[in-house]
């Protein structure tokens, strides 16, 4: 199951993509990992799917990504005595704390956070973004506001807040329960809605202890202007654009996508592009011309991965959708201008041993035009150093770690194998040879060029690598003692 494009697919599943045989064809259509919404699951259902996502690795020898995405704090509007009223523009509109249901005057909202929150100025949107208000009087237990752009509005409507930071938490007692349930079932990565704050980071990893990795979901205005913050908290960011596009103009969100990704690359952590990528999919077998130039653009920019949503789990054609991101992503990757765009776009490396050797094993490789560069890596940490490089051949990483592995799905270029840890360097060499011949990346008398940390086994320690040469059975043998960063090259003696 070689993939033949680096860009990665996320796919959500859901009512449409829940059972073994439909989980099989959209891994075999492309996807790389799947993502749990535990906004609609409930914790049977995702044990299931994650059970049925284990069978399916098992059949095809190759690890793949489970991220469950919590739902986060839903902020709501109160009832209505009739249901439902229109609100009209210029009309006087207040929110308050008594829960007697509303009227066309009035409306219950049942989060003093907010009102304790609210200034006068501050915009208010109701329905994703259909109606908008303007606070003009505030106090803790009621906000008078200006209908600035009516409409009809109905009861538990959602509530968004771009000009306010609201001091709530970004997991609440549904979200902690989830999660529980979520990393004992040994999930990989964890999605964390509403974050504001860095702090919302790392109160989640407090939890979670090391036993999955986290990925903030990039929706709220305020975590824009603490984006380098949460960034260095987090293990990955995900470019939520459907709520980005809510409580943000929507003309910002194409270039607040560009920021993040490139953010991203910089700090070596994946990014992920989700929302609306292939929409019209829900019910059409074929995208727009647009969705198709929305996804490409993602590529493009060197994104770690794209992801699907409803189009893969409620749709009339999930597999279709996966096929479709996969064929997008194979004919962008063959223009010579997404080369040079990723090239230019590179960040020098930074002042590690670890940076130091991935960024000159890119430059060896690509100087000597080799078919692969290959990773043994223990945490995973030397495959995404790598791939920050974001280098012409394929990479290879190898780990005797299966959490590993499946935290690797997310990550450009990589295609990871699972194999027992080497026992020194040669057997190191040899079963990097081996496996990459196996998997179909040289083939007999090619060079490869090797990344790894010695000691063997000890993650963090990237300081290693090697040449070497595929036999004829595909074992490898070094051509050369390795270079290490503290080793300075002998001066040769000149011929006499």
């Amino acid at each position: 199951m070689r993939r033949l494009r680096r860009i990665k697919i996320l796919a959500t599943l859901g009512p449409a993509s829940s059972d073994l045989a439909m989980i099989r064809r959209l891994f075999e259509a492309g996807a790389d990992l799947f993502r749990i919404n535990m906004s609609h699951t409930p914790h049977d259902k995702m044990r299931e799917l994650v059970a049925t996502i284990r069978n399916v690795e098992s059949s095809y020898g190759r690890p793949i990504g489970i991220l469950v995405d919590l739902q986060g704090p839903k902020l709501r509007l109160g009832a209505f005595a009739e249901g439902a009223v229109q609100l009209q523009n210029g009309q006087t509109f207040t929110l308050d704390s008594d829960k007697t249901p509303g009227d066309a005057t009035r409306v219950n909202l049942p989060h003093p956070e907010i009102l304790a929150a609210l200034r006068p100025g501050h915009s208010l949107l109701l329905d994703d973004g259909k109606v908008r208000l303007i606070a003009e009087e505030t106090s803790k237990d009621h906000a008078v506001t200006r209908v600035v752009v009516g409409g009809r509005m109905s009861d538990r409507k959602g509530v968004s807040l771009p000009d306010t930071d609201l001091a709530v938490s970004a997991m609440t007692p549904k979200d902690r329960a989830d999660l529980e349930a979520a990393l004992v079932t040994g999930v990989d990565w964890i999605a964390l809605s509403f974050v504001q704050r860095a702090d919302d980071v790392l109160e989640a990893k407090k939890m979670i202890r090391g036993r999955a990795a986290v990925m903030a979901k990039i929706e709220k205005p305020q975590a824009i202007d603490r984006l380098a913050d949460i960034l260095e908290a987090s293990d990955a960011l995900m470019v939520a654009r459907g709520d980005l596009g809510v409580e943000l103009p929507l003309e910002r969100v194409p270039s607040l996508q560009k920021q993040m990704t490139r953010m991203a690359r910089r700090a070596g952590k994946p990014v992920v592009v989700a929302t609306q990528m292939l929409e019209s999919m829900i019910q059409s077998p074929v995208p727009t011309r647009a969705e198709v130039s929305d996804v490409a653009t993602a590529v493009y920019e060197g994104a770690d991965a794209i992801m699907l949503s409803a189009e893969s789990a409620a749709g009339k054609f999930p597999v279709e959708a996966v096929a479709t991101m996969n064929r997008i992503g194979e004919e962008v990757e063959r223009d010579p201008i997404y080369r040079s765009v990723l090239t230019a776009q590179r960040p020098p490396p930074e002042t590690t041993a670890g940076d130091a050797i991935a960024d000159a094993a890119r430059q060896i490789a690509e100087t000597l035009d080799l078919p692969a560069l290959i990773c043994w890596t223990s945490s995973g940490s030397t495959a995404v150093r790598v791939a920050r490089e974001r280098p012409k051949p394929p990479i290879v990483a190898i780990t005797p770690n299966i959490s590993a592995g499946r935290r690797l799905a997310v990550v450009w270029g990589v295609h990871c194998v699972v194999a027992d840890d080497a026992r020194d360097q040669d057997d190191m060499v040899s079963r990097a040879g081996q496996i990459a011949f196996r998997d179909g990346f040289v083939r007999a008398g090619q060079r490869v060029i090797i990344v790894a940390g010695v000691p063997l086994g000890i993650p963090g320690t990237t300081n290693m690598v090697r040449i070497a040469s595929v036999g004829p059975e595909g074992d490898a043998r070094s051509l050369g003692p390795p270079v290490r960063p503290e080793q300075k090259p002998r001066k040769q003696p000149h011929a006499q």
